[in-house]
């Protein structure tokens, strides 16, 4: 193992060396890590810091309504719809309990009249599949398998594949019927000097149930320490 794989973020690594077909602002934004080492040849950790605007935010029939609600207890999704919705992404890196490199990836909805809502998931490295292992919410009781692709125009495109549940002894895969799979892409555009993003929940027979789509800047501001607020309640050491 060289020692530029301990440099390389989460993502590089998942990637692999299509990593360097990203846009250089999708790298940087997919760069975030802990840092490695001090003094000569040490790398700084940083976070991004995202901020803008959701042009839309969808969801899909009246009867998965429920199903967001139940989600939005835990940080999942959530039932409401909206336009021009101010919103933050937050993402840090930290070393969790199991000693394991850990992105958030924390998006905050102003829904207007003192609502907010928050979508949270923390990120790991699978040392066994080299895949991307997205936990959900809260408690991570949602373990998601990820697949990340380069797009040709240097744009990020992320899969989800097995769900997987964990709550105490318990823990199982859920059967495909009974989820529901996430579109997300995501890219830098020269011409506004944003990101675009842009992210679909949708089942193979119900068609969509949950997206948004929009528009944000970032700031990266290094040697920073993960916000408490932002770290899960209970950590899940299953993959």
């Amino acid at each position: 193992m060289t020692d530029t794989h301990h440099h390389q973020s989460i993502f590089a690594r998942a990637i692999g060396p299509e990593f360097d077909r990203l846009h250089p602002q999708m790298q940087r934004r997919f760069g975030v890590g802990t840092g490695t080492g001090t003094g000569t040849g040490a790398s700084p950790g940083y976070a991004c810091v995202g901020r803008g605007v959701m042009h839309e935010i969808r969801r899909g029939p009246w009867w998965v309504r429920p199903f967001l609600m139940l989600g939005a207890t835990r940080n999942i999704m959530f039932p409401e719809r909206g336009a021009h919705v101010p919103f933050q992404i937050d993402n840090y890196a930290y070393i969790d309990g199991y000693g394991r490199e850990t992105v958030t990836f924390v998006r905050t909805m102003e829904l207007g009249g003192g609502r907010r809502r928050r979508f949270d998931a923390t990120m790991i490295l699978s040392e066994t599949s080299g895949q991307i292992v997205d936990y959900l919410g809260t408690h991570q009781h949602l373990a998601v398998d990820l697949d990340l692709s380069v797009t040709a125009d240097g744009g990020l495109r992320l899969e989800s594949g097995a769900q997987r549940f964990y709550e105490g002894l318990i823990g199982f895969r859920f059967p495909a019927l009974l989820t529901g799979r996430a579109f997300l892409t995501e890219h830098f555009d020269d011409a506004k000097g944003c990101f675009v993003i842009d992210l679909e929940v949708r089942h193979e027979r119900f068609g969509l149930l949950f997206g948004y789509r929009g528009e944000f800047t970032c700031e990266f501001p290094e040697g920073v320490t993960v916000p408490g607020a932002l770290k899960p309640y209970r950590e899940e050491r299953r993959e």
